[in-house]
């Protein structure tokens, strides 16, 4: 059966058709005969109860420069829709957070994906310290003195904000870094939050690998080499995708919180391992299938509309 989907995403205009995940998603809707609908998410409106966006019907295609097309703009009553993707990109800030409270009115007789209360609760980088033995030693806080004694016991060291995303605000503080006070100071003249601080990994230097499970199953990965001269291995600052298998340790980190994902209505996510260790699990927009796509021919959007369809 034809399902009724709506897209919450940036502007289709801009994407990359390339790389962008959500683009991939929509083609393989399109493909099963499901029709779509594009917004973004300041087009939601909750009134009288009902939840509205001001939407278009449209149509993809992988044609550079002209790879959408829309219907005349309508307004949507969201309870109508089968399903909807929440694929609008971090940073994960109060207006993400309104966004999953207003998804809630709908889901899950609307199917939200992933669910918009565990999105919520699960931040990247907070829903991930609940398996700190699969982690390198972390510490979340907005103490000076804490931060400046985790640098001092671990010398080497990754600090970074909470709540960002694409490797925007990540800094390496190498040992014999004079930098550390004036970036706590940047940090905490823009912004209450606390920080997270790691210790410093080196596999990096060999890749970040981003894993994707759909609705708790690892299914695919890629590894993602930093360019020379930088820390982080983000495609978003030049890090280079390169096919990739799973590890015995990464299969076990995938065992261990896959049950957990799937109890909490989560069938698109990518986790990112470095070495031996889990740091982040995304559940917000995750990234990735084109390059698994590419390296290994497995289009793992297909699995994540399988999944999709089985719930509805």
């Amino acid at each position: 059966m034809a399902l009724r989907v709506a897209v919450q995403m940036d502007p289709i205009a801009s994407i990359n058709i390339d790389a962008d995940s959500t683009f991939a998603l929509m083609l393989e809707a399109q493909a099963r005969g499901h029709r779509l609908w594009h917004y973004h998410v300041r087009d939601l409106a909750l009134a009288g109860g009902r939840l509205l966006a001001q939407a278009e019907p449209v149509t993809v295609e992988r044609k550079h420069g002209a790879h959408y097309a829309f219907g005349p703009r309508e307004e949507l009553d969201l309870s109508t829709m089968d399903v909807v993707l929440m694929r609008q990109d971090p940073p994960f800030d109060m207006a993400y957070i309104t966004a999953t409270h207003l998804l809630e009115h709908i889901h899950p007789k609307t199917l939200v994906v992933n669910d918009p209360a565990s999105v919520r609760n699960a931040p990247e980088k907070l829903f991930v310290l609940q398996f700190t033995d699969l982690m390198p030693e972390t510490l979340v806080t907005a103490s000076r003195a804490q931060i400046l004694a985790f640098r001092e016991k671990h010398e080497d060291i990754i600090v970074k904000p909470l709540f960002g995303n694409g490797g925007a605000g990540v800094f390496h503080i190498k040992p014999g870094d004079s930098n550390l006070n004036s970036l706590i100071e940047m940090f905490t003249e823009r912004s209450r939050e606390p920080l997270m601080v790691q210790r410093y990994v080196p596999e990096v230097r060999k890749g970040d690998k981003r894993i994707i499970l759909v609705d708790g199953v690892a299914m695919g990965a890629i590894n993602r080499v930093p360019a020379a001269g930088e820390a982080r291995s983000n495609m978003h600052v030049g890090g280079r995708p390169e096919r990739t298998t799973l590890t015995e340790r990464e299969r076990h980190i995938c065992e261990r919180i896959g049950p957990e994902l799937k109890k909490r209505g989560m069938i698109f996510v990518g986790i990112d391992v470095i070495g031996d260790y889990l740091t982040e699990i995304n559940v917000t927009s995750p990234t990735g299938l084109q390059e698994i796509a590419r390296f290994d021919g497995v289009h793992l959007e297909r699995a994540i509309w399988d999944a999709i369809e089985a719930k509805r």
